[in-house]
């Protein structure tokens, strides 16, 4: 592909995860707003920010079958259209309508997702195929905290929140017309390449043109058959762990509540009022979009391993910490979600009306006042600051780019949309199952239980990640296919770690490989 091709490419890439982190964030102010104008209840707000991935898990379940079969460019294309259906659903003022139009935008933004990882990802040579797939989670960091900083500015415009809303579109417009420029044809290239690399890796000793049309023919029907992700079949099962992998310990070291909950969170650790814990929570976005620039520029230098890896177990000591330290805040002695008192709400934003006041609630010409005025509980709110931001950090670094990096170069190319998909559907499935359950979890065992938890899961995480994970920094995606097939892998130029596989399968590959010249 021409250098023009491949920017253009990561431009809409960067717009992609702008507008699904902006699509992510901004729900948290646009419902302060909403809370008021609809009169909704505890139920009715948990459901409204949940349609978006429920969404996204319908697109899940579907998108992969749709990118394989219609290409990347159109499913990208498709999805163009769906986030700007989806967000006209404001102008119709009905809470039925909010909720159809979110689960449409939710649907959208994962194929959107999918679609473009996988495009970038096979347009570019390696040695910088991390950096630039890792643009997608720039641009997701950039809209939470454009999200974020909209919700601050927003929060007192009456009717603020069909603007909210509305400004998506500026940016989706903007990918429409760049999407029309892209080649259409990548995935002819791409299966065409990748045929190549089958032929000669189980080329026999007939005639070059009967045994291409063999292979082809074999080919299709293992691209086309969804059962070919759950057999032993070119270690497709190992592909798929380490994808499920990647995606469940994601949501559950708890990253969805740390973006949803992140100013209830603060505000019950210490923050006096609700300017100060948006304002620390903003802080947070701004340090995540660091954080995650800072992981692009070391990914396809480092490797995947080393940044994934540290980055689990820099997040469990962070996560409990955090908890420990917690172990007094009023949500470990108070139900977190009744509908009488919605009190500690990812709406936790200022402004709030006087009907829609919290217990946590202080008055904004208290704003300045961050912390208690006990010295040693402020020590603790700055101590338990300094770990959320080393958290978000390390997620950054680690998860955040890696698991869409590593889903978009693990699976064979005429499966890749349908494995990237299965996996995705796990991803949302838990991301759902993370998010709607956090208030009732946090009523059981408390927030300090709770982040203790996500910490167990973080540690459990890094030790998956360091016997299964192998190293794909600085490999084609063919070469890296070719490995999974063979089982070995060197996971660091000092340390070979090779997968045993005694399958006849196996023997039959690795002979023609040693014969075929």
């Amino acid at each position: 592909m021409g250098c023009s091709s491949l920017l253009l490419a990561s431009v809409v890439s960067s717009l992609s995860g702008l507008v699904f982190g902006y699509e992510l964030g901004i729900i948290s102010g646009a419902l302060l707003q909403l809370k008021a104008e609809f009169r909704l209840s505890c139920v009715q707000q948990e459901v409204l920010v949940s349609s978006l991935l429920i969404g996204a898990l319908l697109a899940s379940t579907i998108g992969g079958c749709l990118i394989d079969r219609h290409g990347r460019r159109n499913s990208i294309l498709l999805s163009n259209v769906l986030i700007l259906t989806g967000n006209l659903a404001p102008l119709i003022s009905s809470y039925s309508a909010l909720v159809v139009g979110r689960i449409t935008v939710g649907f959208a933004m994962c194929i959107s997702s999918m679609s473009c990882c996988i495009f970038v990802s096979e347009m570019v040579t390696p040695d910088r195929r991390g950096f630039l797939v890792t643009l997608y989670e720039a641009g997701i960091t950039v809209g939470i905290l454009a999200a974020y900083s909209i919700n601050y500015i927003l929060s007192d415009t009456r009717g603020g929140w069909k603007l909210m809303f509305g400004l998506v579109v500026v940016p989706t417009l903007i990918q429409l017309a760049s999407v029309w420029f892209l080649p259409s044809s990548t995935e002819e290239s791409l299966s065409h390449n990748y045929c190549q690399a089958e032929r000669d890796l189980i080329s026999t000793t007939e005639t070059q043109e009967v045994d291409d049309s063999k292979v082809i023919s074999s080919n299709k029907k293992v691209w086309y058959n969804s059962m070919y992700l759950f057999q032993r079949k070119d270690n497709m099962r190992t592909r798929i762990v380490i994808g499920l992998g990647l995606v469940l310990f994601q949501q559950f070291t708890g990253q969805p509540n740390i973006l949803f909950y992140a100013s209830t969170i603060f505000h019950s650790v210490g923050f006096q009022s609700n300017a100060s814990a948006v304002l620390a929570s903003m802080g947070l976005g701004l340090i995540k979009v660091v954080a995650t620039l800072t992981s692009m520029v070391f990914l396809d230098k480092v490797g995947r391993r080393p940044l994934l890896i540290s980055g689990c177990f820099i997040m469990a000591l962070c996560l409990i910490t955090i908890g420990i330290l917690s172990g007094h805040s009023p949500m470990n002695a108070k139900r977190a979600c009744t509908s009488e008192d919605f009190s500690i709400n990812i709406t936790d934003l200022p402004n709030l009306t006087a009907d829609n006041h919290s217990g946590f609630d202080t008055p904004l010409d208290e704003s300045h006042r961050f912390f208690n005025n006990n010295t040693q509980d402020d020590n603790l709110v700055w101590i338990i600051l300094i770990c959320m931001m080393a958290l978000v950090s390390a997620y950054a670094v680690g998860f955040g780019p890696m698991t869409w990096l590593l889903l978009s170069e693990i699976f064979p190319a005429g499966v890749r949309g349908r494995a990237f998909a299965f996996t995705n559907s796990f991803n949302w499935a838990a991301n759902l199952l993370v998010t709607f359950t956090f208030l009732n979890v946090v009523g059981e065992i408390g927030l300090s239980g709770v982040f203790i938890l996500y910490g167990v899961a973080a540690v459990v995480a890094g030790i998956f990640f360091y016997f299964m994970l192998p190293e794909t920094k600085g490999k084609t995606l063919e070469e890296i296919d070719k490995e999974f097939i063979l089982n070995s892998f060197y996971h660091n130029e000092e340390c070979c770690i090779s997968w045993r596989n005694t399958s006849p399968q196996y023997h039959r590959v690795h002979y023609h490989v040693s014969t075929s010249g």
